[in-house]
């Protein structure tokens, strides 16, 4: 394998093209990447707040139950999946024994995704928040 001089010294400038073609494509690489991971925790922490959310409901629609009852349901399943200063609110506010069965309790539960982003500076949903609702009918308890 002998190789000619001229095919040494292009084998010694093409050297640097594969450092160049690097330093080009990586940061845009780098940059879908993380807007990828980002994207992902988006939707993994919309479908946590939509279950905390079906919590609280599920809870407030029980006959006997009150709106705090399910204010912290859905807050300890917040807790649970390691999210933390989200805003739970139940509607109707004064729901009690009193409440009628048929009625519609209605949970929110919302956060600003820049308290959820993984990224120190979040610039893909930085402005967002996240929201979920769950509704629900008020449920008499079975006769025993």
């Amino acid at each position: 394998m002998n190789r000619t001089r001229h095919q040494v010294r292009r084998a010694r400038q093409r050297r640097g093209t594969a450092l160049v073609e690097f330093a080009m494509v990586a940061p845009v690489f780098f940059l879908f990447m993380v807007g990828a991971i980002e994207f992902g925790r988006a939707i993994m922490v919309q479908e946590v707040l939509t279950d905390a959310s079906r919590e609280g409901a599920r809870i407030g629609s029980v006959d006997g139950t009150q709106a705090s009852d399910a204010t912290a349901a859905a807050s300890a399943y917040l807790n649970a999946m390691k999210i933390s200063g989200a805003t739970v609110s139940v509607s109707p506010a004064n729901l009690g024994s009193s409440t009628p069965s048929g009625t519609q309790v209605n949970v929110t539960v919302s956060i600003p995704y820049r308290s959820v982003s993984w990224v120190p500076a979040p610039w893909f949903l930085g402005s967002a928040t996240l929201t979920a609702n769950t509704v629900m009918q008020r449920q008499a308890t079975p006769m025993q």
